[in-house]
């Protein structure tokens, strides 16, 4: 009989090198070289204290495997291996090794749903190009814009901030991210470490072929690296890494209907996803949908253009939590008025689900899409599971 054991790994598609990983393992059983994190079989406890101080979620991978991989062999990764079917591996002589017993077949079922949380790429989907830049090995941008998105006297200064790439290549996606480090030392004495902020620009620039990106930050009142960002002056240096995600993507397919979901900056993507739609398929409309959660309307970024996008091309719904004389209304509340128009959605191969944003809204959007698909005779986790399998659902939340 075949024995296995789980091992704790990283993906290095969505790691972005901080090593933030590597600093909090009690045990040091995390380690790097030039190329990759990697966790050694031979330390790892798996003690999950590098679970939750991971900002991408790459730290939250295992495959079940009879020899654990070893360092060298992580280090030269450019992506997570498959999990290997144990139930049809050949043993030379008699065709297959035994049946395994139920102790590797919890572990062989829990990896299985460990990796059901987390979607595909949409098959159509362009290739994207990820960690051509690390945060030791950064590359540099100019700001060509900072621009207040919010009214000074809203509860949130949030900006729109394009930095120009110049002759540097920096490939960029919808709905990819970048990762900015701040300036200056951190209380323990080391470096910042890098943070992450979705792109709100199309592939090909704030202009069409343009080599220049935006990002959509708020201001936080503690915040070192938002604070950093929102400061910064036209012509100031930027240094970059990434581009990082490779899930979180547009279909490129015209048939696709999209669902958008989001919260304050979490509009960030759908802003990118709307002007690449605009731009490659202008003709086509009444595929996207943007369910769009703010307190107020002077708190919601990119409220006035918005408006200006016609309502067959985009049809918007704002919801807003903290308007004056004006019920409360959080995003599960306007999907819901809509369920007539999205309940037939869901039964669609064509249909994308994407949430951005807080964290907080997840349970809400949850209970809305049950209750919209139970109206019609449906199963919400039924169809979220295809989607997922599919790449047609995905969520990004923080």
């Amino acid at each position: 009989m075949t024995t296995a054991t789980k091992q704790h790994l990283i993906d290095p598609e969505l790691c972005i090198r901080c090593y933030t990983c590597e600093e909090i393992c009690p045990i040091d059983a995390i380690t790097h070289n030039d190329d990759n994190v990697a966790v050694d079989a031979s330390i790892c406890d798996n003690c999950m204290d590098c679970i939750l101080p991971c900002p991408t979620g790459s730290i939250d991978e295992w495959r079940v495997v009879e020899t654990p991989y070893s360092l060298d062999e992580q280090f030269e990764w450019m992506e997570l291996p498959e999990q290997e079917d144990f139930t049809n591996v050949s043993n030379g002589s008699e065709g297959t090794i035994e049946a395994i017993d139920e102790s590797i077949t919890a572990l062989l079922n829990e990896a299985h749903q460990g990796a059901g949380g987390k979607s595909n790429a949409p098959a159509s989907a362009s290739k994207p190009a990820i960690n051509l830049y690390s945060p030791n090995h950064p590359v540099e941008a100019t700001v060509q814009g900072n621009f207040r998105l919010t009214e000074q006297g809203a509860d949130a200064d949030i900006r729109h901030i394009i930095l120009n790439l110049g002759a540097n290549k920096f490939p960029l996606l919808e709905g990819q991210t970048v990762g900015i480090t701040p300036p200056g030392i951190a209380k323990n004495g080391k470096p910042h470490m890098p943070r992450l902020y979705s792109v709100s620009s199309p592939r090909d620039g704030e202009r069409p072929n343009t080599n220049n990106l935006s990002l959509t930050v708020k201001r936080e009142e503690q915040g070192i690296c938002s604070n950093y960002i929102c400061d910064l002056e036209k012509g100031a240096k930027v240094q970059l890494c990434g581009p990082f995600g490779s899930t979180f993507l547009m279909p490129d397919d015209p048939q696709a209907k999209l669902i958008m979901i989001c919260t304050g900056t979490g509009s960030a993507p759908f802003r990118g996803f709307t002007m690449r739609h605009q731009r490659v398929m202008p003709e086509i409309n009444g595929v996207m949908h943007l369910f769009f959660g703010a307190r107020t309307a002077d708190s919601l970024p990119y409220f006035g253009p918005l408006k200006k996008v016609p309502q067959h091309f985009l049809t918007k719904h704002f919801a807003l939590s903290r308007e004056p004389d004006t019920p409360k209304q959080y995003v599960q509340d306007r999907l819901w008025a809509a369920q007539d128009s999205i309940a037939p959605m869901l039964a669609e191969p064509t249909t994308y689900i994407y949430l951005c944003g807080l964290k907080a809204m997840e349970d809400g959007v949850e209970e809305a899409l049950t209750k919209i698909a139970a109206a019609t005779g449906q199963n919400w986790l039924e169809i979220r599971d295809t989607m997922r399998e599919t790449g047609r659902y995905h969520v990004e939340t923080y």
